[in-house]
């Protein structure tokens, strides 16, 4: 699914929100009926109702249950299921987050409020350091080299958006992270050779202080399965809740919500894990290349 910007409101198309509409549509579609009949049970319009079944708009739990009667539902431990994806939905969306204070960078804001409220975090990524383990000078250097900013303006509060998301990897409830990241993002000069050095550094750091797992995908490891792309997968604990994988191209943000993609993705990262060298090896690494800079 190619991600919009994201607007404040009822028309926010949310994780949760489109798996709860996926099941509706589901059920729908198996007892033969069209939206026009979902309408007339809920007294709404037929507008309303595929928003509902795309995810953008909270759900009450009276027009879930009046679904679940006109389809046929009867189990009541599958409308509860029902309900508790539906609550869970309205309390995400009701929450806000430090990334309010970013309006530069709304186009974010969704992914930004996953991350918050994701429970474990698994990430490969070939070119450059993850944004989770990333220094101020490193982010920076980074922006300023994609030459994405329009307005160089925007560069800072971006930095400190970047820095606000790893409150993630401390304190109570903290996020796991699982990264891992090429021997090629370790060697390229962004910022140059001082930036580097803090960036290597800081890896360890994190290392140290076990607010990560981090390991390095040497070169020797040769062909592997992360070879066509980086991605990002999301796990949640909400009840119903599927992995959510991102990935990146130049032109487009790209969610993938299917059970499916979550499977190919969680094996693809999982074989890149076997191939990539240990914690301590990585580490070691790491400190190899600091001394070369």
């Amino acid at each position: 699914m190619i991600e919009r910007r994201a607007n404040r409101g009822a028309t926010v198309s949310t994780v949760l929100g489109r798996r709860l509409g996926g099941e509706l549509l589901r059920l729908r579609e198996n007892r033969n009926l069209k939206q026009p009949h979902a309408a007339e049970a809920l007294s709404a319009s037929v507008a309303k109702i595929a928003k509902m079944e795309r995810g953008l708009v909270p759900m009450r739990d009276p027009d879930i249950r009046a679904l679940c009667h006109l389809y046929g539902v009867e189990d009541e431990v599958r409308i509860q299921y029902l309900l508790r994806l539906a609550r869970a939905d309205r309390e995400r969306r009701r929450a806000k987050g430090w990334w309010d204070q970013y309006p530069q960078l709304a186009s974010m804001s969704e992914y930004f409020a996953l991350e918050d409220v994701a429970e474990e975090i698994r990430t490969w990524e070939h070119s450059f350091i993850p944004g989770l383990l990333q220094t101020p000078e490193y982010a920076r250097a980074l922006a300023v080299g994609n030459h994405h900013w329009e307005d160089v303006g925007e560069i800072e509060p971006f930095v400190e958006a970047r820095m606000a998301r790893q409150k993630r990897l401390a304190g109570p409830g903290a996020l796991r992270l699982r990264a891992v990241v090429h021997e090629a993002a370790l060697r390229q000069l962004v910022g140059g050779r001082e930036v580097m050095r803090r960036q290597l550094t800081h890896l360890l750091e994190v290392m140290d202080q076990e607010r990560a797992q981090l390991q390095v995908l040497p070169f020797s490891a040769g062909a592997h399965p992360g070879m066509t792309n980086a991605f990002t997968i999301l796990s949640f604990a909400e009840p119903g809740a599927l992995d959510v994988v991102r990935t990146d191209t130049l032109s487009v943000k790209l969610w993938l919500e299917s059970e499916t993609d979550s499977v190919h993705h969680v094996s693809a990262f999982e074989r890149i894990t076997r191939a990539g060298l240990a914690p301590r090896g990585s580490a070691e690494l790491i400190r190899s290349i600091h001394e070369e800079l």
